[in-house]
């Protein structure tokens, strides 16, 4: 090979996980894949063109070994990830390289990750809630079909339980596809998600996207376009539901942070990235429903020492239609899923969107556990007898919904030994109905927790 091959160009500088490249003649356009080291090893993505002849790229993987003067080589496109129905049931890197140790998948059509949304012209333009079978979730704060929520909360609340549950009810439920994007995993999380997919019986209905904690800040920034090219297959191309989970969402702000900082730029906000609003911008963006079929999206968030005026959550919540926020109290309390009623909210929970009856129930429910919430201190100085005998009554409804908006999962069966439920929306609406009207008053509380439906008090 000569030096002035087309494409063909030469490591000047390695700096961390940033590398610059010189190209003599043609520059790689911006975010091309290049391959440099030995056999093409090291994956590197140009984000900057410093002049005429230099960019500057980020590594996607590990740059041991690679040295100023060795071979960099423009592979003139993006880069490619396999997309299709022989996806499922199978676990992918960000590369779309498979690593469940099964047979590699060839003849695939590929396409580039970086992809821009669906014009607004073919953007659906109704709103349809998707309903999931947990109760906590369908009464207070409704997902969106082709919408995006939030799942907020601390570390060990619950949030990677409950994507996961979500996962078994997708395929139980909607026999659509699940799509698992894990950003920033750690190993241990992994192996356990994909050991509960396949027992759960729903692994050939999900696919499962992985940029592991350990891999280089460029890997794990880019692992979300990739699950969501694939996401994109199914939806636009073999028109069915795509349930998008990612977790987490503050991981891939972190990736960006750090290649920002790798990339020499000012950090802004707290010591975000200046570009943080663009980057999260153009990932939520690609999820929305067309005509034929919709991706909604549940993103896990972690909440940075449990602060949500984090400049992080606060641009997440922006782009969110639900936030379904868990309470570390709660969690205390063993009121599982750990979802805080008072602080979840939906833009789907208007008579418009769900219906009058609904909204009125939502509302009446959330009313009866914000008075409970403002009596606990007297309660807890003064005891319950205190309180006026109306007041005793609400703090008997409150404290009954509290514990049957608590239920058993499929995913924790074998920790709990109880066995999973999934309630319909409209059952659901008709218990609390029920128990509003005081129509549990003489049952004990404890019969009402963890459980599915009111059938299901002896």
């Amino acid at each position: 090979m000569t030096r002035h091959e087309p494409g063909l160009g030469t490591v000047v500088a390695v700096r961390g996980g940033v590398v610059d490249a010189a190209f003599p003649d043609d520059l790689p356009p911006l975010h091309h894949l290049l391959l440099a080291g030995e056999d093409g090893a090291v994956r590197l993505e140009v984000l900057t063109q410093l002049d005429h002849h230099t960019v500057r790229c980020v590594a996607s993987t590990p740059v041991q070994g690679l040295a100023r003067g060795d071979a960099v080589r423009d592979t003139g496109a993006l880069l490619q990830v396999p997309v299709g129905p022989e996806g499922l049931g199978r676990v992918f890197n960000v590369f779309g390289e498979t690593i469940d140790e099964g047979e590699p998948l060839t003849g695939m059509r590929t396409n580039a990750i970086l992809q821009p949304p669906p014009r607004l012209e073919r953007q659906a333009v109704s709103s349809e809630v998707l309903e999931t079978g947990i109760k906590a979730i369908d009464v207070l704060s409704p997902l969106e079909r082709g919408g995006k929520a939030g799942l907020f909360g601390g570390a060990g609340v619950g949030k990677t339980v409950l994507i996961a549950e979500l996962i078994h009810h997708m395929a139980a439920r909607h026999h659509g596809v699940s799509l698992f994007c894990g950003i920033g995993e750690r190993s241990r999380e992994a192996e356990e998600l994909v050991r509960d997919v396949r027992e759960a019986g729903v692994a050939d209905h999900t696919v499962l996207v992985f940029g592991q904690m350990n891999e280089p800040p460029g890997a794990r920034f880019r692992v979300g376009h990739t699950a969501l090219t694939m996401a994109e297959y199914f939806r636009d191309e073999a028109k069915q539901d795509v349930l998008i989970l990612i977790d987490n969402v503050f991981r891939f702000v972190q990736a960006g942070s750090e290649v920002s900082g790798l990339m020499g730029r000012l950090s802004s906000s707290m010591g975000y990235q200046p570009t943080m609003a663009t980057e999260l911008a153009e990932l939520q963006e690609r999820i929305t429903s067309t005509a034929g079929a919709a991706i909604t999206a549940v993103q896990a968030v972690y909440v940075p020492a449990d602060d949500f005026t984090d400049p992080a959550v606060v641009h997440t919540f922006g782009h969110l239609s639900a936030s379904v926020v868990l309470s570390r109290e709660r969690a205390a309390q063993g009121l599982y899923p750990a979802i805080d009623p008072l602080r979840s909210a939906s833009s789907m929970l208007t008579p418009i969107a769900v219906g009058e009856r609904h909204e009125r129930l939502a509302r009446d429910v959330r009313q009866t556990l914000a008075v409970y919430e403002d009596l606990k201190d007297i309660i807890a100085m003064l005891g319950l007898e205190e309180l006026s005998e109306e007041d005793q009554r609400v703090v008997g409804r409150a404290r009954r919904l509290e514990r049957y908006l608590t239920q058993p999962f499929y995913v924790t069966e074998q920790f709990t030994g109880q066995s999973g439920t999934l309630v319909p929306l409209a059952r659901a609406l008709d218990d609390c109905e029920r128990i509003l009207g005081d129509e549990f008053a003489d049952v004990p509380e404890g019969r009402l927790y963890m459980i599915g439906s009111l059938e299901d008090v002896a």
